[in-house]
This record gives C-alpha cells, structure tokens and sequence, in this order.
C-alpha cells in the first residue's frame, strides 16, 4: 500500500489509510515504523480492518517516511500526542476514534488521551514500557545510546542490539531484534526525547474513562509486566493479557479486533 503524506506544523508525516468504518488509528514504537512493524509479521493489525474499521498507521516523525528535526524536545511522548491530535484533526471529523498504541505509541496514546478525552473511544495499549519507578535506569540507557551512535555510528548502536538478551517470548521470531528506521543524525534526538517521557501520572490516569485492552508480553525489562499491572490497577475499565509466547502474539490483531468491534 502506497504512503500518503500530510504537513504538521514542522514535519511531514508518512501513514497509510486502509479500510472504511470508524477510525483506529496506530502509533507505533519507538526507533519502530510502519515498515518495521511489518517486517516483524507479527504486529499485525489488519484484522481490525477485516472487521470493519478504517484503520490509519503512521510513522512517527524522524521515523520511517516521516521528517523530522535534531530537537529532543520533539520526540517526548507529550510533544508526539501533540503530533497525533494534531493528526486527528486533520484525518477525521470530531467524532471519537479509537488507538492502538505500541510501547512509544503507548505513551503517545496516553498523553494525548489525557489531553482531549474526547476525541477517544476506546483503547488498545500495547507493549506498555518503562514507566515511573523503572524509568530513570531506561531513560539512562537511551542517553548513554545516544552519546555511542554520535561518536560511533548506527552500525555499532544496531550490533550492541543484536547482541542483548532475547526474551523468551521473542524466542521463535526471525526478526529480532527489530531494525531501527530513524536517521543516524536523528537518533540521538529521538532516543534523548525518549529519555525525558514517562507516562501520565496516576490522578490524570484515573480519570481516562474509556473500555481499554492492555496487551503486554513477559520477561523484558524494557516493557515490563510491573508497567502493564499498574495500568490495569489505575485505568478504571481495563482488561489485561499477557503474552508469553511468539503465538499470543501473533494473536493480538485478533484480540484488537474483537475488542474494538465494527464501531
């Protein structure tokens, strides 16, 4: 499917739209884009267009076939939501959509849940990462990354990648880990940007009404459980699952499907 794109403010976005129905629209990870979404196989959400919705997945800026500017501030989860409301504006009417949301994309989501309530529907939070307690020791790996791609390279960043501990539930996946689609001149922006987001507080969190889908998967402490848990304790309609093999995650455009619905 051929890439649209759309002007915000000071980046160009890449996204595709498929399908017709109510809106989904996905954020994906971070360092992640479209491309790499469907490389992996199984981040899969095209059954939620099988059911009968119009589904929008875009590349995050400085991701895949998205602009983007060496600016750390711009990659904070907050300035993205700002991106994806931004975005909504422009794809939609005012009616509520919903949104999956993929680790980064999980943030994303959340920010921009918390900031205009109403243009959501209903919720699929996937991959929840680091957040609170577990973020600083996070934050400091992304920065010490940062400094190692602008003083050797992204050839060096991706072989430190290749060469951290698989999680079992990635065990018989081919690609892993996941290729990185952000500039070598953007990345250590993106990565810095990522090292100052945290999720939402716990009062702005208790205050998201929507029905929200918690699909988190075991054993990385980059998306722990912990982060999953704590969701599920704070957000007041939620359903928790978690993953433990490379088949329940191949499950998930299913169980996003059925859970959204045809609108």
């Amino acid at each position: 499917m051929a890439s649209l794109h759309i002007r915000i403010a000071d980046a160009d976005i890449a996204y595709t739209d498929s399908g017709a129905g109510p809106v989904t629209v996905y954020a994906h990870g971070l360092t992640a884009s479209r491309a790499v979404d469907s490389e992996l196989g199984w981040m899969d959400w095209s059954p939620v267009v099988t059911a009968g919705r119009r589904l929008i997945a875009y590349d995050a800026r400085a991701h895949g076939g998205s602009s983007g500017v060496e600016t750390s501030e711009h990659y904070t989860w907050s300035h993205l939501a700002g991106d994806l409301l931004a975005l909504l504006d422009a794809w939609t009417t005012s009616a509520p959509v919903s949104a999956i949301g993929s680790s980064m994309g999980t943030g994303t989501v959340l920010h921009a849940v918390v900031r205009a309530p109403e243009r959501f529907d209903r919720l699929v939070l996937t991959a929840p990462p680091t957040a609170w307690e577990t973020r600083a020791a996070q934050a400091g790996m992304y920065l010490a990354a940062a400094e190692m791609v602008e003083l050797h390279g992204l050839d060096t960043f991706a072989e430190l990648a290749a060469q951290a501990p698989r999680p079992a539930v990635f065990a018989d996946l081919e690609k892993f880990p996941p290729t990185s689609d952000v500039p070598a001149a953007l990345l250590p922006s993106v990565l810095r940007g990522a090292a100052a987001s945290d999720l939402p507080d716990a009062e702005a969190l208790r205050r998201i009404q929507q029905p929200v889908l918690i699909l988190a998967w075991a054993g990385d402490p980059g998306h722990p459980v912990s982060t999953a848990e704590r969701l599920a304790a704070l957000l007041p309609d939620t359903r928790l699952e978690i993953a433990t093999s490379a088949a329940d995650l191949r499950s998930w455009g299913g169980a996003a499907a059925a859970f959204l619905g045809p609108g």
